[in-house]
């Protein structure tokens, strides 16, 4: 199973448009939409989960692809080492 990330996303993005969006290149495990504003901007960004070989699909043929008014962000999410937490 792989995470991919997407970007870029208009704010009218739904969890079921972005499944269909997927939807062609494999079956979609799941779908995480996170909408937040750092400094002010209010965006949105998502993570799918898919099959590998059908994610590397899904990637290649989504980034870059318009999706509403916009041109999305798709990559493999890679995971990076846990960062340890200071105290408060």
């Amino acid at each position: 199973m792989k995470s991919i990330y997407v970007g870029n996303l208009p704010l009218d993005a739904t969890d079921d448009a972005i499944r269909t969006l997927f939807s062609p290149y494999g079956m979609v495990d799941s779908v995480l939409l996170i909408f937040d504003h750092p400094e002010g901007d209010m965006r949105a960004h998502a993570f799918v989960e898919m099959d590998d070989a059908e994610a590397a699909q899904a990637i290649e043929a989504l980034n870059g692809r318009r999706f509403g008014e916009q041109a999305l962000e798709v990559s493999e999410v890679r995971s990076q080492p846990a960062v340890p937490r200071r105290p408060h």
